[in-house]
């Protein structure tokens, strides 16, 4: 399995964070992939196989820690191109939601 679970929708309060400058603010570090809980079902496949998927965003996904749980919230084709690639470890901004 890749990740942990995967959710439909974020089980956690709104975080006020909007634009790429509020989330580059956040540090990014490395998450593993096998414990993330993502909060989207759909896979968009022209975003996974896209070569400049990440030109005009954030080079980071992003990730919400609520209650120990880690959240991907942007992100799923990054850490699904990780998987195929077979890395365990996913370089994210983690903002913790208390």
């Amino acid at each position: 399995m890749i990740f942990k679970a995967v959710g439909d929708g974020r089980p956690y309060p709104d975080h006020g964070l909007v634009t790429p400058a509020q989330w580059a603010t956040v540090p990014p570090r490395q998450v593993r992939l096998d414990e993330l809980v993502t909060t989207k079902v759909t896979l968009h496949l022209d975003a996974l196989l896209a070569e400049d998927s990440t030109f005009y965003g954030d080079l980071f996904a992003h990730v919400v820690e609520h209650k120990g749980v880690l959240y991907l919230e942007d992100g799923l084709h990054r850490a699904v191109r990780a998987a195929l690639h077979q890395r365990a470890l996913l370089h994210a901004r983690v903002l913790v939601v208390p």
